[in-house]
């Protein structure tokens, strides 16, 4: 069963009903008063703030997103609704249209949004594949390694499971190694391609098997890399028509959000994509 805009808006009518989900995030087994010890706190009227009965007050919004921020808890969840079901991401300037609000906000609010999405550094195993790519504006001259003018990526993806993907500064085999054994636990069978970066693979205690694409081979058996390529095309298909251009100092925040997107692809009630990130309101 899919999360709908209609379920979005009788869930969320309001800023206070948005508060008041914030609020059970943040203290899901009540919030204590530190001051008489109660627990009988009530929403107060016009404020983003929550009373006891003793009259100490408690802001569900701090920490968050959400913090010092005039924008409607409402246009701030439908924010986060449209960038969690969008498949292909939202600019800021089809937010500004949906909002109504200034491109400067959402343009910040698509930024703070993007700090949520980010899931643990727990390794993959299994059958993982490993690749790398190069993410920018078309230009002339030298295309795929070495390239120009373009920041190199590294990703690994988890067949039938998730993807995690980092900036590097370059794809040689000694930047590679380090991350590798970063994401993917000691003994995984890993798939690239023929590229000597991978050389060391086997001898660090991984399974490795290579798809030789210079000779024309792109899929033998069960040998491919055909997964995490589909992730950097989707990525970049993405980037190009919803976003235009995407800056190598914002890039990362992209990549975690596409991520974090298709990690949680198949999220169904009552784990919904929404609700994932909606979980992930407090920032430190």
């Amino acid at each position: 069963m899919r999360y709908t805009i209609k379920q979005f808006k009788i869930q969320f009518p309001t800023d206070e009903a948005c508060l008041a989900h914030i609020f059970k995030q943040r203290f899901p087994e009540g919030c204590k008063c530190p001051k008489c010890d109660k627990d009988a706190f009530h929403p107060v009227k016009n404020r983003r703030s929550y009373a006891c009965s003793c009259g100490f007050q408690v802001y569900p919004t701090e920490g968050t997103i959400f913090h010092k921020s005039s924008t409607s808890l409402v246009l701030w969840f439908y924010a986060i609704f449209l960038m969690a079901q969008s498949k292909n991401g939202v600019s800021a300037k089809e937010l500004e249209r949906h909002l109504g609000v200034t491109y400067k906000t959402a343009w910040r609010m698509t930024k703070q949004i993007r700090k949520l999405m980010s899931d643990n550094d727990e390794p993959f195993d299994g059958e993982v594949e490993a690749d790398e790519t190069y993410v920018g504006g078309k230009r002339r001259g030298k295309r795929g390694r070495g390239a120009e003018g373009k920041t190199p990526v590294f990703g690994v993806v988890k067949r039938q499971g998730g993807v995690k993907t980092s900036i590097v500064k370059d794809v040689k085999q000694k930047t590679l190694m380090p991350l590798i054994k970063k994401m993917v636990r000691t003994g995984s069978l890993i798939f690239t391609d023929e590229s000597n970066s991978y050389n060391k693979v086997e001898s660090m205690g991984y399974g490795h098997d290579k798809i030789k694409h210079g000779k024309g081979e792109y899929v033998r058996g069960n040998t491919h890399t055909n997964t995490i390529e589909g992730f950097w095309s989707q990525f970049k298909r993405s980037a190009h028509g919803t976003f235009h251009c995407v800056s190598p100092k914002h890039l990362q925040a992209y990549l975690n959000e596409f991520s974090f997107r298709y990690n949680h692809r198949n999220a169904s009630l009552p784990c919904l994509m929404f609700s994932r990130v909606s979980m992930l309101f407090p920032v430190s």
